[in-house]
């Protein structure tokens, strides 16, 4: 007999062809290998959104050859909502593949109150990654960051953690996020002499905002270290999304603190001639940026975030054209740096 069940919700199994189509790329000298795109989960899968869109764009991730899913300690909201739920969609649905993902958590944020909930000490950072891996139920992450410099807290006692971090088994890898390119070379240096894998440094990164190419890259390059890109769609607005205006529920509309009206107004004679660009290779405005940004020095991967599965699907689609002509790159700099 059956039974009246009319949530559509379905027993996952992933996609046989989930490899196919997906581009890989090294992560420096190391031996990871992370997906051209990968998906972050810092919007969309805290307890404020839908669980069960938040799983389906999971399982389109990895369907999609998506293997990269990175978290933070404070992603959510609130605060540990995203491992969480994480967790819960890890358990119901990718446990079979846990060898198949390199999943990624962050601390250096603030995360709970007093004095050792926030920065860069040892306790902090040894306890933020136990809080971390009891809500996804995990035993060890792929790799654990610090997400932030912390200027009063010596870096040795930081990497000193780091590497500790390692040596436990809480984590395989290493990686840094928001450090510059003299933090970077000390930060490497230090992990070098403790002999702890460091292999990603998660930046910043976009056609508008390209501070990493003022020593970053040349830095990571020198100690052979991978770049995964954040925010490479400059929150939005490498989009088509604000062309014909700021729509009504638009993040800008909202004045969220990352995009505002007057950023979207000071710039939009760029993104209307970016998005041209685009149209003539054939693409979106955001896939070209997305390609754009895997043509770049040390640039493994693209951190993407994603609302919808359709979403992420269209981001996809950036794989599919990823050579430029000299003239084309010539042109985009023209226009973003103009």
């Amino acid at each position: 007999m059956k039974i009246n069940d009319k949530s559509g919700v379905i027993t996952y199994n992933a996609s046989k062809s989930r490899y196919d189509e997906m581009k890989y790329n090294r992560s420096g000298n190391s031996g990871v290998l992370l997906p051209a795109i990968s998906l972050g989960l810092w919007h969309n899968f805290g307890f404020v959104d839908n669980f069960w869109n938040s799983q389906e764009i999971l399982r389109t991730a990895f369907d999609l050859g998506i293997t990269h899913f990175d978290l933070a300690n404070n992603y959510g909201p609130p605060y540990g909502s995203a491992e969480e739920n994480f967790g819960r969609i890890l358990k119901k649905d990718f446990l079979p593949y846990r060898d198949e993902l390199f999943i990624a958590s962050k601390a250096g944020y603030d995360m709970w109150p007093g004095p050792y909930g926030n920065m860069g000490s040892r306790k902090y950072l040894v306890a933020s990654l136990d809080q971390s891996l009891k809500r996804m139920g995990l035993d060890y992450v792929d790799i654990f960051y610090h997400h932030r410099p912390d200027m009063e807290t010596p870096l040795e006692e930081t990497m000193l953690a780091l590497a500790d971090i390692v040596r436990q088994g809480k984590a395989l890898y290493v990686g840094i996020s928001n450090y510059s390119a003299d933090q970077t070379e000390k930060a490497a240096e230090l992990l070098r002499a403790l002999k702890v894998p460091f292999i990603l440094h998660q930046a910043r990164y976009s056609i508008f905002d390209r501070w990493v190419e003022e020593g970053l890259l040349k830095t990571l390059s020198k100690h052979s270290v991978g770049c995964i890109a954040f925010s490479p769609l400059a929150q939005g607005l490498l989009t088509e999304k604000y062309i014909n205006g700021i729509p009504e529920n638009s993040r800008a509309a909202k004045q969220f603190t990352y995009l505002d009206k007057e950023t979207v107004s000071n710039n939009i004679e760029k993104v209307k001639a970016l998005a041209e660009v685009a149209h003539q290779r054939g693409q979106k405005l955001s896939q070209m940026a997305i390609a754009w940004l895997l043509n770049q020095q040390q640039v493994a991967s693209v951190l993407v975030g994603a609302s919808s599965s359709n979403q992420l699907k269209e981001n996809i689609i950036a794989l599919e054209n990823l050579d430029f002509s000299i003239e084309e790159m010539r042109l985009i700099d023209k226009i973003s740096k103009g």
